[in-house]
């Protein structure tokens, strides 16, 4: 396993601009401020822009309006060589610079099916699956081609795993829900558990208080979908819980029974949405916040963090607040008038008692 590589390996797979030496070793990738002479660092954020003067990084990721700073940063820095990489989106280059170096650095073992994991005679395997330790596959499960199936996961009857998904260890997926291709799922996630459904009986001398409504439906998600560790996504009452294709969800996120979730649409940790929601793509939710049931947001609507949805949104937009929430300006201005709010009080207290 190569642990160094050079400048022109970056550029010959991911491309860009590089001003300096080609034959530059590069051994890790590192922070602007934790950079040394053999790491590559990125400046995607201008708020970090003084470290770039700094920083002992070999080379750096920058955006045209950087690249005369990065080329002569070395002679602030005491650097002997200082190389940059000029790209139109430098944090785009990054993760696809994180990409590359893992497929490199952390090559994958061959592809087996473990003596210790329990797989029913019905259930179809593609080529090149890899199924850990003491995993169970129950019967007429399908994985598709190139899947790797991590140890301890469950896998109930009738689900389908797409070609090239991964299941990190003891992920359970319930019976007849299905992930799509190239699919990341990380440890912990329970995808398929009954929704929560309860009817009340609390009729005077009937004891059974509440009578469980029997979850029906499965959950649906697409391809490129990544799901962080101890995520839970409750499978449909009637019809199914759906996540479309790029949807990207943090950890500890709650997904309830019927939520359908639209394309690219990416959910920040301990997150929670209750049932029946439908949010629209390209939507970013971020940490904390909260979402009534029975509700729709729009395409391209943003949440800040910990909010309260507690209605419909129907017009694109960044919202926040608890009280209730509205859209950000609004919300901004009101939440600094809040501040003052026992201050006012105190002076239209001292203006009452002038004026009676």
């Amino acid at each position: 396993m190569t642990t160094t590589v050079h400048l022109a390996d970056l550029i010959a797979a991911l491309g860009g601009d590089l001003l300096g030496e080609a034959q530059t070793p590069i051994a890790r990738i590192a922070p602007l401020d934790e950079a040394d002479g053999q790491s590559i660092s990125f400046l995607a954020n201008p708020k970090y822009q003084a470290q770039l003067s700094q920083t002992q990084a070999a080379c750096v990721i920058v955006a045209p309006a950087f690249a005369e700073a990065a080329a002569a940063r070395g002679a602030d820095a005491g650097v002997a060589i200082s190389a940059a990489i000029v790209t139109p989106d430098p944090y785009l280059y990054f993760a696809r610079l994180t990409q590359w170096w893992a497929a490199r650095m952390r090559p994958q073992a061959p592809a087996r099916v473990h003596p210790s994991a329990v797989i029913d005679p019905s259930a179809r395997l593609g080529a090149g699956v890899d199924i850990g330790p003491l995993v169970v596959i129950e019967a007429d499960v399908e994985i598709g081609e190139g899947a790797r199936i991590g140890p301890h996961c469950v896998i109930g009857q009738g689900a389908r795993i797409g070609a090239g998904t991964r299941l990190s260890a003891s992920v359970t997926v319930g019976f007849g829900c299905q992930i799509g291709a190239r699919g990341i799922v990380h440890s912990g996630v329970v995808i398929g558990a009954d929704g929560f459904g309860f009817a009340p009986n609390f009729k005077a001398g009937d004891a059974s208080g509440w009578v469980k409504i029997e979850q029906l439906g499965n959950v649906r998600i697409g391809d490129d979908v990544e799901i962080g560790a101890n995520t839970c996504i409750d499978r449909g009452a009637l019809a199914d819980t759906v996540l479309e294709d790029g949807v990207k969800l943090d950890n500890q996120i709650q997904i309830a029974h019927n939520v359908h979730i639209g394309r690219h649409t990416a959910i920040a940790g301990c997150t929670a949405i209750a049932g029946s929601t439908k949010i629209g793509a390209f939507c970013t939710i971020a940490g904390a916040a909260n979402i009534v049931g029975h509700l729709s947001l729009a395409d391209h609507v943003h949440v800040s963090a910990a909010t309260l949805i507690s209605r419909s949104i129907s017009k694109p937009g960044l919202y926040s607040g608890a009280y209730p929430f509205e859209e950000n300006a609004s919300w901004e201005k009101n939440a600094a008038t809040l501040r003052q709010l026992h201050a006012l009080r105190t002076r239209l207290r001292e203006l009452e008692k002038k004026n009676t």
